[in-house]
């Protein structure tokens, strides 16, 4: 049935082999010189971004209940690079004024950050509201609000309460109506200030980083079941979230919500190759259409691929029942069309081959499902963590997959950023922004992908998982050796500053010298 399938990509791939070479007939280095010659307008929305957990610190204060980041870092302090966790962090829980300093600093007008769940519910049931996390929420939205700054509210950004992960998370059914209820909870005390939601980020991520193997907390490593379990509800607590705002919050409230999923870009390692073309499109389908097409399709439901790729490959392990759980009708109907725009969060592309077997697949798991070997371009620029590689193109193409696959859905770019290992003068980060920024543009205006607002990944260094401190995304240095965590404003920040302002890219604005010119 494995050969079956990957006849029958073979027609979907030879439709999109000539868009998936969209970017390569231009010579990327005839593009990146003066000023770009398409502009931003003036309605497009540009953010920066941060998360809960990888900034406020205050980890018990306030009446705050205990994330599973919490309790695993403190069991287990060798998990993260630097054996640090986020317990101080960037201590924005009382030092966002200077957060809010350093937004209006570079003009942006959107900020997207998140609620801590269990700053509001410290047990992660609704039976009891903090006073102070509910106090604390609404004085730094009101903050920005006063400061012309619009917040964009996730409700989940990976910081589950512990109680909560004591029953099993996102593999517990139970966990949607939890969900739901903190979704109601959250609009009811700051629907009146917040007027853009989403519900979870990165549910790939989440789930099989941290369900399906043990690169992320709460690091469950049951592969090839964990992770299908965690996508399975954390998707439909998403739908009753989503459903729960327009049927008894939109109509007073006036409000968008919608899902932050996130995808690599993807090459084909040889492109005369007809397999590897077909291998980057099953890639996409197991890693994004796996979240994308239950919302965002007209059919619903996860990818026939993916449902006919893992039923069978279930079964030929002698399971009595595919790993992957099926939805419902009232589910499918439930799901689709549950966003008001497509969240993507994206930073760097992979070499995608097919592969039979590859020693790094554990038996059963999605990687042994997907049948495909990623790898990095040793040519492309790595300025920070091993994953990640430099390559602007990639992000035009997967603005590209969105639009081909799911339509004119609006889509917000709600992170992408560049990680290296600090320093004020972060030159290739510059760089990085210009050139995926400007490849955002070609996307808007050649391919007329409906883009309508992008968000830097992130305001300031954080606390960046299990790298710890030791990564740097931010726009700003925080010097996490100092009780005051002083931020300083790094040059990446003067020219996102310079872009935002005058809505479009100058590519010498800021030059690194001649000798660290090679992003």
């Amino acid at each position: 049935m494995q050969g079956k399938s990957r006849v029958a990509m073979s027609a979907a791939a030879l439709t999109i082999l000539s868009l998936l070479t969209l970017v390569h007939g231009s010579s990327e280095s005839n593009l990146y010189t003066g000023v770009s010659n398409y502009t931003f307008s003036e309605d497009f929305i540009f953010g920066v971004a941060t998360a809960a957990f990888q900034i406020e610190g205050a980890w018990n204060e306030g009446g705050k209940g205990e994330s599973i980041w919490d309790t695993y870092l403190h069991k287990n302090p060798n998990f993260t690079l630097d054996s640090l966790n986020g317990d101080v962090a960037a201590d924005s829980y009382h030092k966002y004024e200077e957060d809010i300093a350093m937004i209006e600093s570079l003009g942006v007008k959107y900020y997207r950050l998140s609620i801590s769940w269990p700053r509001i519910l410290p047990q992660g049931t609704d039976n009891y509201i903090s006073e102070d996390g509910k106090k604390y929420y609404r004085t730094l939205f009101e903050s920005l609000l006063k400061a012309n700054i619009t917040p964009i509210v996730t409700l989940f950004h990976w910081d589950i309460p512990t109680p909560l992960m004591d029953l099993g998370g996102w593999t517990n059914p139970k966990i949607v109506d939890y969900f739901e209820d903190y979704a109601r909870v959250a609009f009811n005390l700051f629907g009146d200030l917040i007027k853009i939601w989403t519900t979870i980020n990165e549910p790939h991520q989440h789930c099989i980083n941290g369900y399906g193997n043990v690169f992320f907390v709460p690091a469950l490593d049951s592969h090839g079941i964990g992770e299908y379990l965690c996508t399975h509800y954390i998707l439909l607590s998403h739908a009753r979230a989503y459903r729960l705002y327009h049927k008894d919050f939109r109509p007073h409230q006036h409000g968008k919500i919608g899902i932050t999923l996130d995808s690599f870009g993807v090459n084909p390692k040889n492109e005369s190759n007809l397999d590897d073309h077909i291998a980057a499109e099953e890639y996409l389908q197991m890693h994004l259409g796996l979240y994308a097409h239950p919302i965002f399709s007209s059919t619903g439901d996860y990818p026939k691929f993916v449902r006919n790729r893992v039923d069978h490959m279930s079964y030929e392990q002698g399971y009595t029942r595919s790993r992957l759980p099926y939805f419902s009708e009232e589910e499918i109907a439930l799901l689709k069309g549950s966003s008001d725009f497509f969240g993507l969060n994206h930073y760097t592309t992979y070499l995608i081959s097919h592969c039979s077997w590859d020693k790094s697949w554990r038996i059963p798991s999605l990687d042994q499902d997907n049948g495909v070997c990623l790898e990095q371009n040793l040519t492309w620029t790595k300025p920070g963590a091993d994953w990640f590689t430099v390559y602007p193109p990639g992000f035009r193409k997967i603005l590209n997959y969105i639009k081909r696959n799911y339509g004119d859905v609006p889509i917000i770019v709600t992170e992408n950023g560049l990680c290296d290992y600090g320093g004020l003068e972060d030159y290739e980060r510059v760089s990085y922004f210009n050139k995926y920024l400007y490849q955002l543009l070609l996307a808007v205006n050649v391919d007329k992908c409906n883009v309508i607002g992008y968000f830097a990944w992130t305001l300031m260094d954080d606390f960046e998982w299990n790298d710890g401190y030791v990564t740097k995304f931010g726009l700003f240095h925080v010097d996490y050796n100092s009780p005051e965590r002083t931020r300083t404003p790094k040059l990446s920040a003067t020219n996102y500053g310079h872009i935002v302002r005058t809505r479009k890219i100058d590519f010498d604005f800021i030059k690194p010298p001649l000798k660290q010119q090679k992003l």
